[in-house]
């Protein structure tokens, strides 16, 4: 279990999505795996800040993908991705941490063999040296995510499913990102879990963190999201705030064609 959750806010609690600075774009850009064979095809996309911005589509219309170019771990072929104003196209993962912009992967990225606190302080690396910094997120952590606390000296590998993922999380908010970028956050968790992750993800903002959200579960995702967007073969299909999402018809119908269930 996770600490005392809030409800999520939506757009309407955390103010006008059209209204806030832009914090991360994309621009036209192109990216491909290997060779000519492109999985994003001219895709663009505004990032707001305090907003929790949803990513969704079929399998394979470049969910993924797309937030890994973003990261920097693919390199457009064409088109620009800019961070606070800068260019970054091409700057390599490794610096993003320090442009305060956070990632958990889809796949696990614990290291098994080694406890819950030692994976923690692996996120704490870029202070390392700072002893009472690294004890005041390892606190903040902790307080976020109990059960952490109580499993610190288990081996990350013994964990649930549902505990690594919040290990996950929380060694990527050690640092206080300003952005973070979740993949598939719920992927293979038990739905109680997942709601209980959904809902964590739904108070970062309040915490200044802005969310960048691929998901499969459209449900939760709107539920959790200010803006959508809706990706098809590398594309832009459809885009809109959580309410316009929710009320137009079109963009229920074009979700409904890859989904088994209509949207309510």
């Amino acid at each position: 279990m996770t600490g005392p959750i809030q409800e999520p806010g939506g757009g309407q609690a955390r103010g006008d999505w059209n209204t806030a600075p832009t914090v991360l774009e994309m621009r036209d850009v192109h990216a491909a795996y290997h060779g000519d064979i492109l999985i994003l095809n001219g895709l663009s996309m505004a990032i707001k800040e305090g907003q929790v911005t949803g990513i969704i589509g079929p399998n394979g219309a470049g969910k993924s993908t797309a937030l890994k170019t973003m990261y920097g771990f693919l390199t457009p072929s064409r088109g620009t991705i800019v961070l606070g104003g800068e260019d970054i196209t091409g700057s390599p993962p490794y610096d993003m941490m320090g442009h305060g912009v956070a990632f958990v992967p889809q796949n696990r990225s614990l290291f098994n063999d080694l406890s819950v606190e030692d994976n923690l302080r692996l996120g704490c690396w870029p202070f390392r040296r700072d002893k009472r910094k690294v004890e005041a997120a390892l606190d903040r952590v902790y307080t976020q995510f109990p059960i952490l606390k109580e499993k610190w000296r288990d081996m990350a590998g013994s964990l649930s499913g549902g505990q690594q993922r919040f290990v996950e999380l929380g060694r990527a908010l050690v640092v206080k990102p300003k952005i973070i970028m979740l993949d598939e956050p719920t992927a293979m968790i038990a739905p109680r879990i997942s709601r209980e992750i959904y809902d964590f993800i739904g108070t970062l903002p309040e915490q200044g963190i802005t969310v960048v959200l691929v998901d499969q579960n459209v449900r939760q995702c709107t539920n959790v999201s200010d803006y959508i967007y809706i990706l098809d073969l590398g594309r832009n299909r459809g885009e809109g705030t959580t309410e316009r999402f929710t009320h137009d018809d079109h963009l229920k119908e074009m979700v409904a064609e890859w989904l088994d269930y209509q949207i309510d």
